[in-house]
């Protein structure tokens, strides 16, 4: 695998060289949102330029290039992921609006009194939230897995709950977005589809830039995942649902483009994947999520998870040295480069105020997890989550600041 030119790739990202606080940014706080290099941006501002236009709602010129545009678009992401078809894929404002997606318009129809959804309190409020209210609504019931010591999904948690015909989901996160755990996703898909009516959804966000995906291979229901959090634009949610579930999947929102006939009392739907996209579409960032996809082929996948790989167990193994220091993070997924920690006696809050100081941003607070938190026993933690154009000397900077925050809170300046 060739070596990975890190300063060259920092040079696609203008926002990188700044100053914050009169000291060089460090920027860590990749799960909540990824830079863009500069030809997505350039992409983005090509389509202002010279294409802007509705997709498939005019039969004039800049109408026919936005629609190749978007539909070859969706045919890259689609491929990236390892769909089976390019239908299998449709696009929302992001990863929230695609769980709602599918958890309101696949999941919510097949809820009766007594069923049973299986999660985990690993999870995001925008998995747990929307699974909370189809549960009210239908009687059904969240059930949370027993977890192991590496906070895994493994087959004895799932033992008690198979052959069971109440299961109609399973629902986890790829990746944690607090402590980096992966869940392995072909065996869970694998228990899934041996059950006899049980879907497998999966929170993809922190996943999909970071290794390749299978998802024919893997069979799972239904995937989704946000393009900021993969070097792409704000504002993009992708919802993959397999081929077979496209025509029992409801859509949830209403309105223009996705409707075949309107009568006075009633309207039918096209199909799928137009049946799910009411209304105008991101159509920029559509384009400039299939052109983050060309950048990140171009480097290779592989070789951009090595990096992150790299900096995380250096990270981490730096962390351990600073006295009073916490990690959550299990040691062998330090490689998914999110690392969750406290320093003793020092509030998370109080702790990322320091470290801005010192030009370093990281995330602070319970990171959407709240349920996780309190399996923590914490009220909120600190997180340093990489991306490839991250660096050793940042990394390095970041474990000497550690001790320098820990001497201030306890010693004072």
């Amino acid at each position: 695998m060739a070596q990975l030119n890190v300063q060259a790739l920092r040079q696609e990202f203008p926002i990188l060289h700044q100053k914050v606080q009169g000291e060089k940014l460090i920027y860590f706080d990749n799960a909540a949102t990824s830079q863009t290099p500069q030809s997505v941006l350039d992409r983005i501002v090509y389509y202002y330029q010279h294409e802007r236009a509705n997709a498939h709602r005019a039969v004039h010129s800049l109408g026919a290039r936005t629609t190749e545009a978007f539909e070859t678009s969706r045919q890259k992401i689609a491929d990236f992921i390892g769909a089976g078809s390019a239908d299998e894929i449709s696009f929302t404002s992001g990863d929230t609006e695609s769980l709602n997606r599918v958890i309101r318009g696949l999941i919510e129809p097949r809820l009766q009194a007594g069923d049973l959804i299986l999660t985990t309190r690993l999870e995001h409020h925008s998995s747990l939230v929307p699974l909370q209210e189809v549960c009210h609504r239908s009687g059904a019931k969240l059930v949370f897995l027993d977890l192991d010591e590496n906070f895994q999904v493994t087959k004895e948690s799932l033992a008690p709950y198979d052959q069971n015909p109440k299961v109609k989901a399973l629902v986890t996160q790829h990746i944690s977005n607090v402590l980096g755990v992966e869940q392995d996703i072909p065996y869970l898909s694998h228990w899934a589809l041996r059950q006899s009516n049980c879907l497998f959804l999966v929170d993809g966000a922190q996943a999909v830039a970071h290794q390749k995906l299978d998802l024919a291979k893997w069979q799972v229901a239904a995937y989704t995942f946000s393009s900021h959090k993969m070097y792409g634009p704000m504002g993009l949610g992708v919802t993959y649902i397999r081929h077979d579930l496209l025509e029992q999947a409801q859509p949830v929102c209403f309105g223009g483009e996705m409707i075949y006939q309107v009568k006075d009392d009633i309207s039918s739907f096209k199909e799928a994947p137009w049946k799910f996209e009411a209304g105008t579409q991101a159509i920029a960032q559509i384009i400039g999520l299939a052109e983050a996809i060309d950048w990140i082929q171009a480097i290779g996948i592989k070789n951009l998870h090595q990096q992150e790989a790299e900096l995380g167990q250096r990270l981490y193994q730096g962390l351990t040295q600073v006295e009073g220091l916490e990690i959550y993070t299990p040691q062998s997924f330090a490689k998914n480069g999110i690392i969750a920690f406290n320093i003793q006696a020092i509030h998370p809050h109080d702790a990322a105020t320091a470290y801005d100081q010192a030009g370093i941003a990281l995330r602070a607070g319970h990171h959407c997890a709240q349920p996780l938190m309190r399996v923590l026993k914490i009220p909120a933690s600190l997180r340093a989550s990489l991306m490839a154009y991250n660096t050793k000397e940042e990394v390095d900077r970041m474990i000497e600041v550690s001790h320098k925050v820990k001497e201030f809170f306890n010693y004072g300046a």
